[in-house]
């Protein structure tokens, strides 16, 4: 399959239509309004995939929550993805209620740049968090061995959204940091003058600052 360069941050999702579990989708234009969390999946009815299917309607809700949705694909037809999906709800009670991208002739894929060489034609476990004008705002690749962290993807939706409403940088493991916990990063000033007013602002007690160039605030 000839492979195409993985879409950067900040580019257009490239657009397509897709049969899935439930129906025919245009993606990203059936989605305009939403976040989206776009993810391949080796294949079905196999282990770890299972897990990943589990771990992921656990936590729809919550990412309902967000306006993000999420969409599975692989390179299996769509009768596989309906025989899996009754496997998992008949066998481990969970019914999985997110649709799963039948992309049985890895077009899809390809243009993703989803396809493993070293794997024959199975799809990565790769993630596309996609904001509601179709932008690409995060990339994950895992490896076929490796289970994703669901709780990390959703993390990284909550983040951006604070990021964009706020206008503010997130720490390492927030909301959990080991400098400033939930607290969040003011972005650094850009000039002499804006340095010194945040200096200002700190001793009035307004935000707090290691450095002129490292404040934060609560939310």
């Amino acid at each position: 399959m000839e492979q195409v360069r993985i879409p950067l941050l900040g580019e257009k999702i490239p657009g397509f239509e897709a049969k899935t579990t439930h129906g025919v989708i245009r993606f990203p234009d059936d989605y305009k309004g939403k976040w989206v969390v776009l993810f391949s999946h080796p294949a079905d009815f196999t282990p770890v995939c299972t897990t990943e299917f589990v771990a992921f309607q656990k936590r729809y809700e919550e990412f309902k929550k967000l306006n993000c949705e999420l969409i599975g694909l692989s390179i299996d037809q769509v009768f596989s993805h309906i025989k899996w999906v009754e496997w998992i709800k008949e066998k481990l009670g969970v019914e999985i209620r997110f649709p799963i991208i039948a992309d049985d002739q890895g077009k899809i894929a390809c243009m993703l740049g989803m396809i493993h060489p070293g794997k024959g034609t199975n799809t990565v476990r790769a993630v596309f968090i996609i904001d509601p004008e179709g932008i690409v705002r995060a990339i994950l690749y895992y490896p076929q061995e490796v289970g994703r962290n669901m709780d990390e993807i959703l993390r990284i939706v909550k983040a951006l959204q604070v990021s964009d409403e706020k206008k503010v940088a997130l720490p390492a493991n927030w909301p959990n940091n080991e400098l400033i916990g939930d607290k969040v990063i003011i972005p650094p000033p850009t000039d002499e003058k804006a340095a010194k007013e945040r200096l200002e602002r700190a001793k009035a007690k307004e935000i707090e600052c290691y450095d002129w160039w490292f404040c934060y605030k609560k939310l």
